[in-house]
């Protein structure tokens, strides 16, 4: 069991990295923005799974394996890049918003989950695609695992849980604070614009970034 001390210190570190921007940050709030709240979470959902699935690997000594051999580490690098700058493009190309109101309720009213799930495999894929959340997971949980507090493999389990729920929590918050101001932005078209030339440069940015570093 992990002391209460390293827990508020873990919980604090993680506060720290989930409020600077990144790409997960943009995608939900694109998302939501453009449509709705629903297609925010669903976003989230796949977020929330490629986070799990980088926590496991990461117990399992994958990141070891991506940082002993580069070439491997730069194929799933140059893939994210790649697949971040094309979500970019695809941003900056779509309509000002993708459902206008009237085709959004329709759409939900039919129980359409074509959005949902195109939203969820964005999530998915935007932060699976990223060797350094991979990398992250393997470097931050093991400076809080304690040999001597138990098992270490319910401790890793333990500091992955909490991961979940606190990125989670802010992607729910980001979700639903950019629903809330989509009204007001269909009324303002050049707030549109801006917002679509934002997300659409901040996701290209950080698939340049990726690619260089």
């Amino acid at each position: 069991m992990i002391s209460a001390h390293l827990l508020v210190v873990y919980i604090a570190a993680l506060f720290v990295v989930y409020a600077v921007p990144g790409p997960d940050m943009a995608l939900i709030l694109q998302t939501s923005i453009g449509r709705g709240a629903r297609s925010g979470f669903a976003a989230a959902g796949g977020l929330g799974l490629a986070r799990a699935t980088h926590v496991t690997l990461s117990a399992c000594g994958v990141a070891a394996l991506l940082r002993n051999a580069p070439w491997l580490y730069d194929i799933v690098r140059y893939g994210g890049a790649v697949y971040l700058a094309w979500v970019g493009v695809q941003i900056f190309r779509s309509p000002v918003f993708a459902l206008p109101d009237g085709a959004a309720a329709r759409g939900a009213e039919r129980g359409d989950s074509r959005p949902l799930r195109t939203a969820f495999v964005k999530g998915l894929l935007t932060n699976l695609l990223n060797p350094k959340a991979l990398l992250f997971c393997s470097v931050l949980l093991p400076q809080f695992v304690r040999p001597e507090a138990g098992p270490v493999a319910w401790q890793m389990v333990e500091l992955g849980v909490v991961l979940l729920m606190i990125g989670a929590c802010f992607d729910a918050m980001y979700a639903i604070g950019a629903a809330r101001i989509a009204g007001w932005m269909r009324a303002h078209p050049l707030a549109q614009t801006l917002q679509r030339w934002t997300f659409s440069a901040a996701l290209i940015g950080f698939a340049l970034r990726l690619s260089l570093d």
